[in-house]
């Protein structure tokens, strides 16, 4: 990525926003009873936040390499979602950073799943939809 891209950088900040936020309200004790809170989003937002500026200031170093491979940004975007959530809120689990390295994982593999699913300007989800709506009513 060039230092000018800011439009590259505006859309890696998203996406790396919302897969720690989403990763976040998934592994946060009680997520599925406190969805509609206002501190729990509040936290998720804070995580989500903290990844994409860390997302987005790893660009101006030379690990901006990893993102063009599925795995290491996969690999980038859990460990940078552990230190966001880490540094967004307190644990919640039992051992010292379990919380955050769960949600790390978690965002992680949302990031695996979102490469495949949405490249090529997301062939995979436009083949699955063809073939559903293809399929006959039973």
């Amino acid at each position: 990525m060039n230092p000018g891209d800011w439009r590259g950088r505006a859309r890696l900040f998203i996406q790396r926003f919302w897969q720690p936020t989403c990763a976040c309200m998934t592994c946060m004790p009680g997520s599925w009873g406190n969805f509609p809170s206002l501190p729990h989003w509040t936290v998720a937002f804070h995580t989500g936040l903290a990844t994409g500026i860390l997302a987005v200031l790893l660009t101006f170093t030379p690990a901006t390499k990893l993102y063009v491979n599925r795995y290491g940004n996969a690999l980038i975007v859990g460990l940078l979602t552990v230190l966001g959530d880490a540094y967004s809120h307190a644990n919640h689990y039992g051992f010292f950073f379990a919380e955050a390295i769960v949600t790390g994982v978690t965002s992680g593999l949302l990031a695996l799943a979102g490469s495949y699913l949405f490249e090529d300007h997301a062939r995979r989800l436009r083949a699955a939809w063809a073939w559903i709506l293809k399929s006959p009513v039973r």
